[in-house]
């Protein structure tokens, strides 16, 4: 493995990197020269979180700089300093806090992404001295997987349909030796996949079921689920265009399950995985699914349609009655699913909905430990009453407006056996402004904290 952006393992030229605390700026200050202390106190630096300050020496030349930090645990208190920081190499001594370090690597390969495809970023990050033993070190995965998300979801759709989704899953299988099958179009129909097709069905691009599977057969299965909406119009209930500009990311569930998967690989956790990536576009057209349309679905269970676009549960339901079909021990979804999650919680906060309540500890306090946060909503049954239909077995939407990401999972819970833990993750997947650490666009959540969760379920 090669280093990522934003790291080198030569420190020759490199120069010191002091990261200091509010509450540890005056025993940082206290050890420099004189003539240091008095260009701190001359800038006004007082080590707030998200600063920066190079020292001079006695020639003018840059000889050192300090990092104001936050949490130090917290990978995005770091993430300012690649473009913040000279570009140059820095080295960090004195760091002795495993989790600490781990966040400093972390948070500077973050802060060091810039989508790049179509557009050359105006300068390179600084980039920071790490011993070449730690190439493989798991710091470094996680940051690969972070970039894969990203890069996944701020890929316009030209380039990021079902076929090239597809050709990402194929080339992680083919690199970790996964087997992997792919249901495309009309076969979604001759395989009992309908609700899928019905939905991808009016795109030129043909609807699929990405299935990857990894691991050894005695190890615990986890089966991963994520909606792949490569673009949503809408469909005949169509979006208005603010609603529709960024529906490239419509796919970022995918992205996470993806990622995911292809983390636990990259680790070789002792754990089976079966990956399934509903892939569409939701778009217009003379075969487009309608309103008050009844569509079948791999569970017998039939669904009107109330809205074209709440398309997203309509093709996960396949996939998670075909995920609960190969007898998972845990079943872990993840969409774009709804606006609702966003009004409850803000871009920040994925909503997570479980039907097993150990799952939602171990989820949530890996999110407190990797400073990557979700919140816990209801599933409140009672709110089943939004989805009746006096015409099917259940309808995708209704006329309510109220609790619309607590109706959506229920949505999907009627697709899940009753008797398999099962956690889904209603995701944003996108920062609407730039942040350190953060570039406007595509983003991962909860992505670390599933990890550390199946990680810390992989050594049980």
């Amino acid at each position: 493995m090669t280093l990522p952006l934003g790291f080198t393992s030569d420190a020759g030229d490199a120069l010191p990197l002091a990261l200091v605390r509010r509450a540890s700026f005056d025993s940082w200050r206290a050890t420099l020269s004189e003539s240091a202390a008095a260009w701190v106190d001359a800038q006004g630096f007082d080590a707030s979180p998200g600063t920066v300050l190079t020292l001079p020496d006695g020639n003018g030349r840059i000889a050192s700089a300090a990092l104001g930090i936050g949490d130090p645990r917290d990978p995005f208190s770091y993430g300012h300093a690649p473009f913040a920081l000279p570009q140059r190499d820095w080295q960090v001594g004195g760091e002795d806090d495993e989790a600490s370090v781990s966040a400093l690597r972390i948070g500077w390969g973050l802060g060091s992404y810039r989508f790049s495809r179509y557009k050359t970023p105006m300068r390179a990050p600084a980039r920071l001295v790490v011993d070449a033993a730690l190439e493989g070190d798991e710091s470094f995965d996680l940051i690969a997987a972070c970039v894969r998300v990203r890069d996944l979801i701020n890929t316009p759709t030209e380039h990021m349909g079902p076929a090239e989704l597809e050709a990402v899953a194929r080339e992680i299988a083919l690199r970790f030796h996964a087997d992997i099958e792919v249901i495309t179009g009309d076969a979604l129909i001759e395989q009992n996949f309908p609700a899928i097709h019905a939905v991808g069905r009016a795109s030129h691009r043909a609807p699929r079921l990405i299935a990857l599977r990894w691991g050894d057969l005695a190890h615990p299965h986890i089966a991963l689920v994520g909606k792949g909406v490569c673009f949503d119009t809408g469909g005949l209930d169509l979006k208005p265009a603010d609603g529709m500009r960024w529906m490239k990311k419509d796919m970022g569930g995918a992205a996470h399950a993806i990622a995911l998967a292809e983390l636990i690989m990259a680790r070789k956790l002792p754990l089976r995985i079966t990956l399934l990536v509903p892939a569409v576009e939701n778009s217009i057209g003379p075969d487009a699914f309608r309103p008050g349309e009844v569509i079948a679905t791999r569970q017998g269970i039939s669904v009107e349609i109330d809205n074209t676009d709440a398309e997203g549960r309509v093709i996960l339901c396949d996939a998670l009655t075909y995920a609960g079909e190969q007898k998972p021990v845990w079943l872990l979804d993840f969409a774009t699913l709804t606006g609702a999650a966003r009004i409850a919680l803000g871009p920040d906060l994925p909503a997570l909905f479980t039907n097993q309540d150990a799952i939602a500890v171990q989820w949530l306090e890996a999110g407190q430990r990797q400073r990557d946060p979700l919140w816990r909503m209801p599933l409140w049954r009672p709110y089943l009453r939004y989805l009746t239909s006096n015409i099917a077995d259940l309808a995708n939407a209704g006329p309510s407006k109220m609790a619309g990401s607590v109706t959506a999972a229920l949505y999907l819970e009627r697709f899940v056996p009753a008797d398999l833990p099962w956690a889904h993750l209603d995701v944003y997947s996108w920062n609407d402004a730039d942040r350190p650490g953060r570039p406007a666009g595509g983003e991962a959540q909860g992505l670390r904290a599933a990890y550390a969760m199946l990680k810390a379920h992989a050594s049980e």
